[in-house]
């Protein structure tokens, strides 16, 4: 199935929708501050990408890009995407739209990291993420997981 993933706008309706998802926290709270102090209208910056089943959203991901110059990853070093908060509704799990928010990121032809959190893992290796070299001071805690387009490849420890 082909889903439409579009960007998801900054606003009050937007914020209602993400407390559906287990992932709400920190990011959609200081959201919701900057609306209400009036700095942020419709058209502002989202870092959120989400998929509709009707008028109800049903997917989301958070999608950053990391400058080159932050790069701790690669050599030489270049900009890459962070993937957070991907989260599909419970019921309506296992239908592709997961699947539909990464292939979207990774048209973006850069690497994409992400986490793997509450037993995920197999679903990012089945969509071509792989663990890098695990290094305490950059990680610190983390297993970070990385998807990484043609041409590309992991900075050596």
């Amino acid at each position: 199935m082909d889903y439409k993933v579009e960007k998801l706008k900054v606003n009050y309706k937007t914020l209602e929708e993400f407390k559906r998802f287990k992932e709400y926290g920190l990011q959609e709270l200081s959201m919701l501050e900057d609306l209400q102090a009036n700095i942020i209208d419709n058209d502002s910056e989202s870092p959120f990408y989400g998929i509709y089943f009707g008028d109800l959203l049903v997917a989301r991901m958070s999608l950053y890009k990391v400058d080159a110059k932050f790069n701790q990853y690669f050599e030489p070093p270049h900009d890459y995407l962070e993937l957070w908060k991907l989260e599909v509704l419970p019921d309506y799990q296992g239908k592709g739209y997961g699947k539909a928010l990464v292939e979207f990121a990774k048209k973006l032809s850069l690497p994409i990291k992400t986490n793997a959190r509450m037993k995920s893992k197999e679903f990012w290796e089945k969509m071509g993420f792989e663990s890098v070299t695990y290094d305490m001071a950059r990680d610190r805690g983390e297993n970070p997981l990385f998807w990484f387009p043609e041409n590309y490849t992991q900075k050596e420890f």
